[in-house]
């Protein structure tokens, strides 16, 4: 909703230049990793990984700092941590990641079909949102309000791994991701099960604050720069503006989400 959101999304290793000054020694990348595997690091993320009974855990590596925090605050563990330096997992990320001394590698979690989807509280819809930073504070905020599911494309959204789970700080195990191929096809079976999905945009030609709003609610949020595409626009059951009272009238995409689930969630007495 403010600067372009087109980031390209995790990649477990990366091919990285050489540095500047014509040195022809190459730094060192990161391993690659495992495809079709979740790659979860950083204290909240695995600690929440370890403790879902859902998530099935591969293989942990921890160093021995954070393999005795584990211990002393009982973390359940589902197996025997590989013990190894700070480096070694730095390795295996890339040089940026912070890992707090854990990584998991671990089976990405089931997703519930559409169908499924409880006919109360809130769901959000993301419209091909790609930085997984955002989307990763967005399922913070979405498991803070307790939503019931977040829908996303299969393409043109980051997978859940990687920095997207370390942005979400444990959110990845509380909230259900929901991959559809289809957005408007997935809108139009949501308005078919009764939910009232509201697209939000800049330009939207009601204030969210002051609609009447019901419950199955789906908040439709689109992409930085990009906003949602016309198909979107058309097929919610309507389009609304955040209305703020500073000279700036647009919000970065995950700060939009947050405000926009604490209007719908006031508004449905969900708060209490």
């Amino acid at each position: 909703m403010a600067r372009d959101d087109r980031k390209k999304p995790f990649k477990p290793f990366r091919r990285d230049r050489r540095p500047s000054g014509g040195s022809s020694r190459p730094r060192e990348r990161p391993d690659a990793l495992p495809s079709g595997v979740a790659i979860l690091y950083g204290w909240h993320s695995v600690q929440a990984a370890l403790e879902n009974p859902k998530r099935r855990i591969r293989a942990l590596l921890a160093t021995e700092n954070a393999a005795k925090r584990l211990t002393e605050e009982n973390v359940t563990l589902k197996v025997a941590p590989q013990i190894v330096r700070s480096d070694e997992i730095a390795r295996r990320l890339g040089p940026d990641a912070v890992h707090n001394g854990l990584l998991a590698e671990a089976d990405p979690l089931d997703a519930p079909d559409l169908s499924e989807l409880p006919a109360e509280g809130i769901v959000l819809v993301l419209d091909q949102i790609t930085d997984p930073h955002n989307v990763g504070a967005i399922m913070r905020s979405a498991a803070a309000f307790a939503v019931k599911a977040i829908v996303t494309t299969a393409r043109h959204s980051p997978e859940a791994t990687g920095v997207l789970a370390k942005s979400a700080s444990g959110a990845l195990e509380l909230v259900p991701l929901v991959t559809v191929q289809n957005l408007a096809r997935a809108l139009t079976e949501l308005n078919d099960q009764g939910f009232m999905t509201v697209g939000l945009d800049s330009q939207g030609s009601e204030d969210l604050g002051a609609m009447t709003l019901r419950q199955p609610l789906a908040l439709v949020l689109g992409a930085e720069g990009k906003g949602l595409r016309q198909l979107t626009r058309e097929t919610c059951s309507a389009v609304a503006r955040l209305d703020m009272p500073g000279e700036i009238k647009s919000l970065n995409v995950s700060n939009a989400a947050v405000l926009a689930l604490y209007i719908g969630a006031s508004r449905l007495g969900l708060m209490g």
